[in-house]
């Protein structure tokens, strides 16, 4: 069995289209989602029905509960404020409703998944060094949990002590624990535009993260088209 598991889709349609075709041919059976559906990009109603009509179990981020609250959104940055705002007017209170009714955190088969940490998933803290990691570590009951929100493919690994790791693939140890972003589909943050995403393949224990092109100018044209700021379609092809 070989789950896709994906997140931090920001209402990139072009981009999770192809995500999905990629894992197809990459020969996944299964789906997970870990939040951020919507927000940034012109088509969040379009990716939120894509990922209703899979059936996979999903997670709640922060740009999802602020689409489906109404809150000021003080919180937030503005670029974000604005996106998230318009972008309440695209859904339907049915599609806001499924976005409430959304966990924070989930088990799948054997392992977890989370938007944000383990310790305060509803707080949207940031995991990115081992010390934000070893909190999430603290609450983690599974040899792995999937997370997302920094939009930067990262794991972090504990036995004895907790460290940072690097590559494309990782082998899953006995008596070793992981935590494991993987990455943006619709907003990558690490220098590379292309979306991300990973598969764990349950018999082979690997976890390996996947970059896929996508037709980022439409992306980009949807976004100036629907009068969202300029720079959240620029900083697409930056990957920042």
């Amino acid at each position: 069995m070989k789950f896709a598991i994906f997140g931090d889709i920001h209402a990139n349609l072009e981009a999770l289209q192809a995500v999905i075709a990629d894992s197809q041919d990459q020969g996944c059976s299964s789906y997970v989602c870990l939040g951020d559906i919507v927000g940034y990009a012109a088509n969040p109603a379009e990716c939120m029905e894509i990922v209703r009509e899979m059936n996979c179990p999903v997670v709640r981020g922060n740009h999802d509960e602020g689409a489906a609250s109404t809150s000021l959104l003080e919180e937030l940055n503005p670029l974000a404020q604005r996106a998230l705002l318009w972008t309440r007017e695209q859904l339907t209170e049915d599609q806001r409703q499924w976005l409430r009714e959304l966990k924070l955190v989930r088990q799948v088969r054997d392992f977890t998944i989370v938007h944000a940490t383990l310790d305060s998933p509803g707080a949207w803290g940031y995991v990115t060094n081992r010390f934000d990691a070893m909190a999430s570590f603290s609450y983690q009951f599974t040899q792995v949990c999937f997370y997302g929100h920094t939009h930067v493919p990262r794991v972090f690994e504990k036995d004895d002590t907790v460290r940072g790791a690097r590559g494309d693939q990782v082998q899953l140890q006995r008596g070793v624990k992981y935590f494991v972003n993987v990455g943006s589909v619709g907003q990558p943050r690490d220098g590379d535009w292309r979306a991300a995403y990973a598969i764990y393949d349950v018999p082979a224990q690997t976890i390996t993260i996947r970059r896929v092109e996508y037709d980022l100018p439409a992306t980009q044209g949807k976004i100036l088209d629907a009068g969202l700021p300029t720079l959240l379609a620029e900083r697409l092809s930056l990957g920042k």
